[in-house]
């Protein structure tokens, strides 16, 4: 006897099927594998075991394979995760393609263009002397405070010659309003000296020449050239630097590498407006602490919609400046600007 209790001699006889002498063979119910079937009809059945894996999914040994098959499908559920996690697995998000990246980047300027048709630089000044003054002066302050202090700073010095001759101590009263005003004074009265000195009185048209003036680096000195020169730059302060880092155009926080990477996706002729655009959007709805992304007109394009309040009318009493209904930065500003001007230093708004 052998396991279960089945003859060993049965179980022979159930593999060679030798009928008795004298007796017919008894056909025997199919087991529902090729194997068996194979045992019980002899050679005929090879036939019907090799074109049966067509039929039934199964050949000669598929009661094996099928049992090799299974026990790989569990060890490879187990050493898989993703096969059992279900179809969200599945749709996790693809790396956004440097192709794509560029296409939703100049896509979001054109948006830009449309909700900020009347984007410009947000400092007062009648030219070139004045913008690289002011530019230096709004460093840790908003161009609103400077607007409101530069008007009686350029009164009593109104050229290069005049602010580099000024009293120190007069110049720091005049400028205390916007901070840092002993480190400022210094900074607008060296390069006022050096414009005198090295360049007959004029502010060079160069950013090689802007860089080497006291207090000024490439983010002063592309605002210049842009706004007074008519240069192409691209002005990296902290509200284009956000911005950029939340659009995932760049992740770097150096303003030299994200300029030269944003360079790399606008053509230049874009550049001077494009921080134009992206300044206004930051100051306006895509704030540092609570974006108004319930506001927002290019959420479509953002990758980081939600940092902020997605919530319409909560997000409407986030906004700033005219798209929050409230006055500019600019005291003066152009013609085309669609809000109010701000008030003079002193007033009320």
């Amino acid at each position: 006897m052998g396991e279960h209790g089945v003859p060993k001699r049965a179980k022979g006889a159930n593999r060679k099927s030798v009928p008795e002498p004298g007796r017919a063979p008894t056909p025997r119910p199919a087991r529902g594998t090729a194997a068996r079937d194979t045992a019980e009809t002899g050679t005929g059945a090879r036939g019907t075991a090799k074109t049966g894996a067509a039929r039934t999914g199964t050949a000669r040994t598929g009661t094996a394979k099928a049992g090799a098959a299974a026990s790989g499908k569990r060890r490879t559920a187990t050493a898989d995760p993703s096969r059992t996690a279900g179809p969200e697995a599945h749709r996790a998000a693809k790396p956004e393609s440097r192709l794509a990246m560029v296409r939703r980047a100049r896509r979001i300027n054109r948006e830009l263009a449309e909700v900020y048709p009347y984007a410009h630089p947000e400092l007062d000044f009648r030219n070139p002397f004045e913008l690289l003054v002011a530019t230096v002066l709004s460093a840790q302050t908003t161009d609103l405070r400077v607007n409101q202090t530069t008007p009686a700073l350029f009164a009593k010095y109104p050229t290069p010659e005049d602010l580099a001759a000024a009293v120190p101590e007069e110049v720091e009263e005049l400028i205390r309003p916007t901070g840092f005003f002993r480190a400022k004074t210094k900074s607008i009265m060296g390069l006022s000296a050096a414009l005198r000195d090295d360049f007959g009185g004029e502010v060079p048209g160069r950013l090689e020449d802007l860089v080497k003036l006291p207090g000024v680096g490439r983010k002063t000195a592309f605002v210049v050239l842009g706004n007074a020169f008519g240069v192409p730059g691209i002005t990296v302060d902290t509200h284009f630097m956000r911005l950029a880092r939340r659009w995932k155009w760049t992740e770097s926080d150096d303003p030299v590498k994200i300029e030269a990477e944003v360079a790399t996706i606008f053509p230049k002729s874009e550049w001077t407006m494009l921080s134009h655009r992206v300044i206004f959007h930051g100051r306006r709805i895509c704030h540092a602490r609570k974006p108004a992304c319930g506001a927002c007109p290019i959420t479509h394009l953002c990758p980081s919609y939600g940092e902020g309040e997605t919530d319409p009318e909560k997000a409407a009493k986030l906004l700033k400046y005219e798209k929050g209904g409230f006055p500019g930065q600019r005291l003066n500003p152009p013609p085309d600007y669609p809000g109010r001007p701000a008030p003079p230093l002193g007033a009320s708004g």
